[in-house]
């Protein structure tokens, strides 16, 4: 059996959505291969959507557009829209490269693929089976045009959503969102341990509370400002730790600010998350669908901070109202709360119960185990 996963460039969420569904497979034994959808379209496509996107987030334009696209998608009376055909354009070379290597499954992690199998569908016809996975906790502007044959959502209680958006109900399989794997059996002083020995900070921190920030890997938010607001909370042989991403700018910016403050720990991009959440007290990040699933799974007390305009913004009200984070863009509020989340146990055991009872661990064994079923099911054309 062989699986094609669909990402794309726009942030690496769905690229490490795909890498960990790829890991998965792998493991269980079905060989399967990662693409970028948009490197089918030829030339610089790919970067410049990319740079486009990342643009886009530092004002509103990128919030106006969600807008935009939920007010058409829900409201206009239109055959496809210029998202569908713009991935239309490419999408006959995606077919040739699937039906030449042989693939007997293809999973899309992004809109942009599933348009694109869409149209395949449409103009040349498609004999694989196809499955879109959401990684957000909403449905996204667009995706009741898609037509494929399966849509792997992240909650039972988001299952309304997606119907009442046009998915159809026997469509829809509840998977969560897929993302790398923890090690379970290492504790939080064996994980300081490995994270002193790997960022060569040494042991003076391994006793003290850690509260880690990111901002995905553009490094998104004002970090400085949640900076200053912990070390005005918190104790001297506190460690704050910043992740900044592929964010330089950023990165430089904060490290310049407090060189002269050990507690401060300045990480530009870095394959170490997981451990870095398992080793941290308080994690304080914006509302992506990955970051936020891979806190739940690591079970540590989540602070939203300002999300990016439109889906994240639902997924911060998800995770919220159901006590699994505390979400609001008052920066000294997020600190306020960090404070109260490490000193007040019940309201720190209320929020983690709240993540164990919704968290969905084999979230990569439930996709592959579907696409597998579907294969099996599933009749070539004559």
């Amino acid at each position: 059996m062989k699986v094609l996963i669909l990402s794309c460039n726009t942030g690496e969420g769905h690229n490490s959505s795909a890498k960990a569904l790829n890991a998965f497979m792998e493991k269980r034994g079905v060989c399967s291969v990662v693409a970028d959808v948009l490197s089918f379209a030829g030339g610089t496509v790919s970067t410049r959507v990319s740079q486009a996107y990342n643009s886009s987030i530092k004002g509103t334009l990128f919030g106006n557009l969600y807008k935009i696209g939920d007010f058409v998608s829900n409201n206009v009376n239109c055959v496809k829209s210029p998202v569908y055909y713009a991935n239309k354009i490419y999408s006959h070379k995606l077919h040739d490269y699937i039906v030449c290597n042989e693939f007997d499954a293809v999973v899309a992690v992004h809109l942009f693929a599933a348009e694109a199998l869409t149209a395949i569908r449409r103009k040349e016809g498609l004999d694989v089976p196809t499955l879109f996975v959401m990684t957000d906790y909403t449905c996204i502007p667009f995706l009741k045009e898609t037509e494929l044959d399966g849509y792997a959502i992240a909650h039972e209680e988001l299952r309304s959503e997606f119907v009442s958006a046009g998915i159809p109900k026997d469509k829809i399989i509840v998977a969560g969102i897929p993302v790398n794997a923890t090690d379970i059996s290492i504790d939080k002083a064996e994980a300081r341990d490995m994270i002193n020995s790997f960022f060569n900070w040494g042991t003076e921190k391994r006793n003290s509370i850690w509260y880690l920030i990111m901002g995905g890997s553009m490094g998104y938010g004002n970090m400085e400002r949640l900076i200053e607001e912990l070390c005005k909370r918190s104790a001297s042989e506190d460690c704050i730790i910043c992740v900044c991403g592929r964010n330089e700018d950023s990165r430089k910016k904060i490290t310049e600010q407090y060189t002269a403050l050990k507690k401060v720990k300045v990480i530009g991009y870095t394959d170490k998350i997981p451990l870095l959440m398992k080793a941290s007290d308080i994690l304080f990040s914006k509302p992506g669908g990955i970051t936020s699933t891979e806190a739940m799974l690591n079970n540590i007390p989540l602070v939203h901070t300002a999300p990016i305009p439109g889906f994240e913004y639902k997924n911060a009200i998800f995770f919220h109202n159901r006590s699994m984070s505390y979400y609001t863009a008052d920066i000294e509020k997020q600190a306020s709360v960090a404070v109260r989340l490490c000193n007040d146990s019940v309201y720190r055991s209320r929020m983690l119960d709240a993540q164990r009872m919704n968290a969905n661990s084999n979230s990569c064994g439930i996709i592959t185990d579907h696409i597998i079923s579907m294969t099996k099911r599933h009749v070539p054309a004559n």
